[in-house]
């Protein structure tokens, strides 16, 4: 498996790749810094201490681990305040819950583009299934991007009607080829609609883009967000868990709708994930940018390579998903079966497109993680359909992105497949 270290073609294709990448590593470390320095204040602030690990039970009542840890997500964010549970078991379920609690029958959910694939299902957008909030008699309109693949303020404008309550923004692509929606674009779309209409509630998908960036959607005027602990926040160390961070009185509604009207915050046992949750929160400015250079160095090196990558390697980012069009399926399906090959966990699963809950298409996943379904560690993965686009993310370190890409790549080439 460590063959293309000795493989001179190859061996020019990394050299290369990473001198072009060299400006974007310097830039995501110095986020990096900055994110870690202001984390440390937030927790110095919140006199963190070895006591607020202690596990709660039952029902998990005055838990102060829990609770200082809800006002350091909403430091961290820029929000007043959050909800941090194990309890979430994914993103888009912190989504759900976020939404369904601030959305009441007879309102329309507008989203800025399509949402990712999985949420489509819950929203009311994609196949029939029980709890959908269509059976609640919430409606969800989707404003089409523009040309250039952003959410268009005023395409926005004319899809808000009398009913339209919250306006839903995705930071990351998804599987999708369009732009991720950076913090500063972001900050445009929310000052042009609020502007219009103050009292319309922007929700943002944060997935896939915290500590990516120096600022967060709390600090630009987003109402409230979400996202899950095995992606970003999470650092590596989060076993399970999501978060949803905002306006207090929309955080009390989101709990109402995830625990029990009249429990809501005041309840939810942590069990043993409060160490790993301060941990890995801690640990995630560092981590994310050995993910973010480690997207980087994946454009890069398929560039050098002659496959066409989005974002390209000297885009600046807002997430961590690389996505790579192979324009071949059996290409597509072997790179990914040779990241699986270069994992540390799984290593001898050969994984096969197969049909998914959510997804219209089969979809292959390669993920050799640590903990399952985490989208922080290195993964391959999308949905099998022209241009048959692998979406590359997460990396605990910047040597094993190297490592299993180049490794995928040399597979490539001793296969005839590029």
């Amino acid at each position: 498996m460590t063959s293309y270290w000795h493989h001179k073609r190859t061996d020019d294709l990394i050299d290369r790749a990473e001198k072009k990448a060299e400006p974007m590593f310097k830039q995501a470390e110095k986020t990096a810094e900055y994110n870690q320095a202001c984390l440390l204040d937030i927790f110095r602030e919140e006199g963190v201490s070895s006591f607020h690990f202690t596990p709660s039970t039952g029902y998990g009542y005055d838990d102060t681990g829990r609770e200082t840890l809800d006002r350091i997500y909403a430091n961290v964010f820029g929000t007043e305040g959050a909800m941090v549970r194990p309890q979430f078991i994914s993103g888009t379920h912190a989504i759900y819950a976020a939404l369904f609690g601030i959305l009441r029958p007879g309102d329309t959910l507008l989203y800025a583009g399509d949402p990712y694939d999985t949420l489509q299902t819950a929203i009311g957008l994609g196949e029939d299934s029980a709890g959908t909030m269509k059976e609640y008699d919430i409606h969800c309109e989707v404003a089409p991007l523009n040309k250039d693949g952003f959410p268009d303020v005023p395409t926005i404008i004319d899809y808000i009607t009398p009913s339209t309550k919250v306006l839903a923004l995705q930071r990351s692509k998804g599987y999708a080829l369009r732009p991720s929606l950076s913090i500063e674009k972001m900050e445009s779309i929310i000052k042009a609609v609020k502007e219009r209409y103050p009292n319309i509630i922007v929700f943002v998908d944060n997935c896939y883009g915290e500590f990516v960036e120096a600022r967060e959607p709390g600090h630009i005027g987003a109402d409230i967000l979400a996202g899950s602990l095995i992606k970003n926040p999470g650092g590596g160390l989060s076993r399970t868990g999501g978060y949803i961070a905002g306006k207090q009185s929309l955080i009390e509604q989101a709990s109402a709708r995830f625990a029990a009207p009249g429990i809501g915050l005041e309840g939810g046992a942590t069990l043993n994930s409060l160490l790993e949750m301060y941990q890995g929160l801690f640990m995630a400015p560092h981590i994310v940018s050995q993910a973010l250079k480690g997207a980087f160095f994946t454009a890069s090196l398929l560039e050098e390579a002659g496959l066409t990558t989005f974002p390209s390697s000297c885009d600046e980012r807002t997430d961590l998903i690389q996505a790579v069009c192979f324009e071949d399926k059996k290409r597509m399906v072997r790179f990914c079966q040779a990241i699986q090959e270069a994992s540390p966990v799984d290593a001898m699963v050969k994984p096969e497109p197969s049909s998914m809950p959510g997804y219209e298409d089969p979809v292959i996943m390669a993920a050799g993680a640590f903990v399952q379904g985490s989208s922080i560690e290195l993964s391959a993965d999308g949905p099998l359909r022209p241009p048959y686009t692998a979406y590359v993310q997460g990396g605990l370190t910047y040597a094993h992105v190297k490592h299993a890409v180049s490794y995928a790549l040399q597979t490539l080439f001793e296969e005839q497949l590029l």
